[in-house]
């Protein structure tokens, strides 16, 4: 089984919204730290949002307040609702588990499992 599956990618105007999804396999799922992370062309890979298993969340400062990540235990399922997207938020977006989540200090890295990607592209 793929340990992780992304969806929901897509192009939309700028200001618009998307939800992608990262179906997990029960491993996976399990883990204490989820996350997801972007890049986009040119630029190295950047964390976007982090939770962990109790619902504790951590953001990048460019999507605070834009966007939110979210879990259902029941269908082992990843969630980023992103909301009023910028030119700038183009990227192929990843999700990613098994990690370390530092709440208190606003970092997390080291991700054992990885999805294989899904396009976001906002236009201006």
């Amino acid at each position: 089984q793929v340990p992780l599956v992304e969806s929901g990618g897509g192009s939309v105007q700028a200001g618009g919204s998307l939800r992608l999804s990262c179906a997990a396999s029960r491993n996976a799922y399990s883990s204490y730290c989820m996350a997801w992370f972007r890049q986009a062309p040119g630029k190295e890979r950047e964390g976007v949002a982090a939770i962990t298993s109790d619902g504790s969340t951590i953001y990048a400062d460019s999507v605070k307040g834009r966007f939110t990540i979210s879990q259902d235990n029941a269908k082992n399922t990843l969630y980023l609702q992103m909301n009023n997207l910028k030119p700038e938020d183009t990227a192929m977006y990843y999700c990613a588990a098994d990690g370390i989540c530092a709440v208190v200090a606003n970092f997390f890295r080291d991700f054992g499992y990885w999805g294989q990607g899904t396009q976001v592209t906002v236009s201006s």
